[in-house]
């Protein structure tokens, strides 16, 4: 009888120590679930706080006069201007690259010579799309984004006022790794404080502020004033030779460098921005 007592209290004894082991996690299971949360909150965080994980980050701004319209276009010596354009983004390793007065099969094989993802917004003209022309089957005119990461999301809308017969909208898409980049094209009516491209500045710069990640904007904005919301650095291409001063980037990432490249076969210079960003 006293070996049966002993053995029920060496089993009661047990079945405790089992239960105690399960039921409080060991200091190492807690170390690794604390870690997994904070990884997972800088993952999704905004990438400009600290302790941010950046890496560098250029972007490449275009205006390449493809409409086939413009007196600009004898200049492309089309497909010469593709070919340019190509070179530039491998050239600069760039992660973005912003088209301004584009067409949308000719982004499609830019697209696809690079291997980058990208979005197009066409532009409205006379209240419909406009085809490119000389030669035909390049697609409709408009602006476009191109990013080596992979989009996620994209976005675009008319802006409230336009001048003339050509609606002007902007564009943003947002990569996987969290980036926003935007573009437009502005009106060409000056900056005068009731001027179309005034409004369209104004809304651009709301349009920006309310992304809520971290953001990078080039484009033709047509003024040399900035349209960048609070908070956002500005660049321009002022050191260029052609058309200077109007092309310019806003971002809220890292302070960025300026580089402007001499074109061949298009009326505006390029402009690389050089930053950092979020891994």
């Amino acid at each position: 009888m006293l070996t049966t007592f002993r053995t029920l209290i060496l089993g009661c004894l047990a079945a405790a120590l089992v239960t105690l082991s399960v039921g409080v996690p060991t200091a190492s299971a807690a170390v690794t679930a604390e870690s997994g949360r904070h990884d997972q909150a800088r993952d999704h965080g905004h990438g400009h706080g600290h302790g941010a994980a950046r890496k560098p980050f250029s972007l490449l701004q275009m205006n390449l006069c493809l409409s086939g319209y413009a007196g600009c276009y004898a200049k492309t010596q089309y497909p010469m201007i593709l070919d340019e354009t190509v070179s530039r983004i491998e050239a600069n390793h760039a992660r973005a690259v912003t088209l301004n007065e584009a067409c949308s099969e000719d982004v499609t094989e830019i697209a696809k010579r690079t291997g980058y993802h990208a979005r197009f917004a066409t532009v409205i003209y006379k209240g419909a799309p406009l085809a490119c022309k000389t030669p035909e089957g390049r697609g409709f005119f408009g602006n476009a984004v191109l990013t080596k990461d992979r989009i996620r999301s994209s976005e675009d809308a008319p802006f409230s006022v336009f001048s003339g017969v050509e609606q002007r909208r902007w564009l943003c898409v947002t990569t996987v790794r969290g980036t926003d980049v935007c573009t437009s094209h502005l009106s060409t009516d000056g900056e005068g404080a009731d001027s179309t491209n005034s409004v369209q500045c104004a809304e651009l710069a709301r349009v920006l502020a309310d992304r809520g990640r971290p953001t990078v904007f080039a484009g033709d904005v047509n003024r040399r004033s900035s349209c960048a919301p609070k908070g956002f650095w500005t660049a321009t291409d002022a050191a260029a030779v052609q058309s200077p001063g109007i092309q310019h980037a806003y971002g809220n990432l890292a302070t960025p460098t300026v580089e402007i490249e001499p074109t061949t076969y298009t009326d505006h210079d390029a402009m690389v921005i050089r930053t950092r960003a979020r891994r």
